[in-house]
C-alpha cells in the first residue's frame, strides 16, 4: 500500500479508537494530573496547528504542500500533533483508576500503533520530496523532545 493510502487508513482507525475510548468513558482523565496532562496536550495541539496552518487539516498524508515547518513546536518535535494525541489518549486511559479497563488499554495501544503508521508514512513522503528533511530529522526528535 502506498504511504498516502496507508496514512488515510491509519487515520480512520485512529479516529475510531479515540471515539471508542470516549464511548467507553476512558478518554477523559479522572485525576488532576491526568487533566493537567490533557490540558497540556490540547495546548500543544493548538500551538502546532496554528504554527503549521490550515494545511494540517487533512486525513491523508500530504506533508509536502507549503514547505518544511521548523518553527514553533516543530523546532522541538517532528510530530507535535501526534505527540499531543498520544498524551491525550494515554493520560486519559492511565488516570481511570488502579486498573484501567483492558479494552481501554487495547484501544490506546491501537491508537499508538496507528499513530506510528502515520508518522512513518508521512516521513517516507517528506524524505522523498524534501531533501532538507533528513537534516531536520537528525536534529529534531519525533515525539519526545531531546529523547525520542
Amino acid at each position: 500500500m502506498n504511504p498516502t493510502k496507508l496514512s488515510l487508513v491509519s487515520f480512520v482507525i485512529l479516529v475510531g479508537t479515540v471515539g471508542a475510548l470516549y464511548a467507553e468513558h476512558s478518554l477523559i482523565a479522572r485525576t488532576t494530573v491526568g487533566l493537567v496532562l490533557q490540558g497540556l496536550a490540547i495546548a500543544l495541539m493548538v500551538w502546532a496547528r496554528v504554527t503549521f496552518g490550515m494545511r494540517s487539516f487533512h486525513a491523508a498524508a500530504n506533508p509536502t504542500a507549503g514547505g518544511l515547518v521548523c518553527s514553533g513546536p516543530y523546532k522541538f518535535w517532528r510530530h507535535p500533533i501526534y505527540a499531543a494525541v498520544l498524551l491525550l489518549v494515554w493520560a486519559g486511559v492511565l488516570s481511570q483508576g488502579m486498573m484501567p479497563k483492558v479494552i481501554a488499554v487495547v484501544l490506546a495501544i491501537l491508537a499508538t500503533a496507528m499513530t506510528v503508521v502515520r508518522i512513518v508514512s508521512e516521513e517516507v513522503l517528506l524524505r522523498a520530496s524534501m531533501p532538507e528533511y533528513a537534516a531536520y530529522a537528525q536534529r529534531t526528535k519525533r515525539l519526545v523532545p531531546f529523547v525520542f
